[in-house]
């Protein structure tokens, strides 16, 4: 699938929290401008590696701006990527996203406390088809 000029979020594709956001926001996304991708993934992880960034953390979340262009150094991580995300989706979302005025300093270490027990609270992820078929355009891989 091609996304020229589409930002693409990449997140753990195993996690249920993770999943279950990722549909949130598919549902807000009415015109389907976000795409997705399981770090789990090939292109995910081709793309991690050419950033030079850890294939096997799965406890971030990557938000790419524009995933036509891997070569550019520019990606967003944890909270940074997630407050994108939810600017990019807009509606709603959007006022999530003004949560970026509070520093990154203060943002992260809640996010990371959520990610290393995420499993443990949230649970595994187990594979369900998708509400509406027209979503499986919007990942990468699937």
């Amino acid at each position: 699938m091609t996304t020229r000029g589409q930002p693409v979020l990449l997140y753990d594709g195993g996690c249920r929290l993770c999943n279950r956001c990722v549909r949130a926001l598919l549902r807000a996304d009415k015109v389907g401008r976000l795409h997705y991708a399981p770090l789990q993934s090939a292109p995910a992880r081709a793309y991690l590696r050419a950033q030079g960034l850890p294939e096997e953390d799965f406890a971030s979340l990557v938000f790419v701006p524009n995933w036509n262009r891997p070569g550019e150094r520019k990606y967003l991580l944890r909270t940074d990527g997630a407050l994108a995300a939810c600017a990019e989706v807009g509606g709603g979302w959007r006022v999530l996203a003004w949560l970026r005025i509070v520093p990154r300093a203060l943002r992260d270490p809640f996010y990371k406390a959520v990610a290393r027990s995420r499993y443990a609270l949230f649970g595994e992820y187990q594979p369900t088809p998708l509400p509406d078929p027209e979503w499986e355009k919007r990942f990468l891989t699937r």
